[in-house]
């Protein structure tokens, strides 16, 4: 009997001491489970979903804002309400098997269109609608301002952090970040990727923008990597970050879609246009009528010579 108690307890001390061998942590997404070191490299399945993500790369964001969902719902952690900076915030994504958007995202029976994004690229309706392809987006802008300072920084240098950050630490190629301008007190980053450039093994330039995104606002996706912008050894503070999405096909949106601010300026513009023209033909009336009256009065006068 003792041969057999020694014999199950030396197993279980061989699975244990197995485990740690294969086990693992993915440096470049926190928001993961069962990790698992095979051939070299870890492996993790998504938060709120059973798609398994190579740690070696970053994770796409949909299958990221599916991971923030699921910690939201959980009660784990509350989310800001400007965790997102387009106008329908954070929602629960539909995602491919390969981590991709689907082209079509739902909450209940109200759907709408999104790019490759995930960013709302039509107005809403219901559950009919057709979204025949995923658009791609070609174009990211990342508008940043910076905390109040007596001087500028150092416009070389920031373009050189900056670009040496994204192509290092978000691993995207070096190509596809197009430019970096300096305008105090903002930084605009801008990243092109078009479908026909953009090689199997390039990671997603919608993906860069969002693991920076949450970088710069302080919720790192990374493990313990914590990304600490430094110019010239001066650290950066940043008072905003927005980001805006431009697509190879325009998004298609209706007057119902536009902002409140931006539809009582229409109506304004509007207004003063037609009050614009109302008082045009009102002054040419009455100058009208006063060219009449002189004449009239001319010919009178006229008559009264002659008689």
């Amino acid at each position: 009997m003792k041969p057999l108690c020694r014999a199950a307890l030396l197993l279980l001390l061989c699975a244990a001491a197995c485990a740690q061998q294969t086990s693992c942590i993915c440096e470049k997404n926190k928001r993961v489970a069962n990790c698992r070191l095979m051939n070299g490299v870890c492996w993790c399945d998504a938060a709120g979903t059973s798609v398994s993500v190579n740690c070696n790369t970053l994770t796409s964001k949909c299958l990221l804002m599916k991971a923030e969902m699921a910690g939201s719902k959980s009660g784990r952690r509350e989310k800001p309400k400007d965790a997102f900076e387009d106008t329908d915030g954070l929602y629960d994504p539909e995602c491919e098997n390969t981590g991709v958007f689907k082209a079509k995202q739902c909450n209940g029976t109200t759907c709408w269109c999104v790019n490759t994004a995930g960013v709302r690229r039509t107005d809403k309706h219901d559950a009919d609608l057709k979204c025949n392809q995923l658009v791609r987006t070609t174009w990211i802008i990342i508008e940043m301002k910076h905390a109040e300072r007596n001087t500028p920084l150092n416009t070389e240098s920031l373009k050189k952090f900056f670009k040496e950050t994204i192509a290092s630490r978000y691993m995207l190629d070096g190509r596809y970040i197009s430019s970096v301008l300096y305008e105090k007190p903002y930084i605009t980053i801008d990243l092109k990727q078009n479908s026909t450039d953009k090689s199997p093994g390039d990671v997603d330039i919608a993906d860069v923008a969002y693991y920076f995104e949450k970088d710069v606002k302080g919720d790192s996706i990374f493990h313990s990597n914590k990304l600490n912008i430094s110019i010239d050894n001066e650290a950066l503070n940043f008072e905003k970050i927005v980001v805006y999405y431009v697509d190879e096909i325009p998004p298609e949106f209706s007057m119902k879609s536009l902002t409140p601010g931006l539809i009582a300026v229409i109506v304004v513009v509007i207004v003063a246009i037609v009050a614009a023209i109302v008082v045009l033909v009102l002054t040419r009336r009455r100058k009208g009528k006063y060219v009449k009256a002189e004449v009239k009065e001319m010919n009178e006068m006229h008559r009264g010579l002659n008689a």
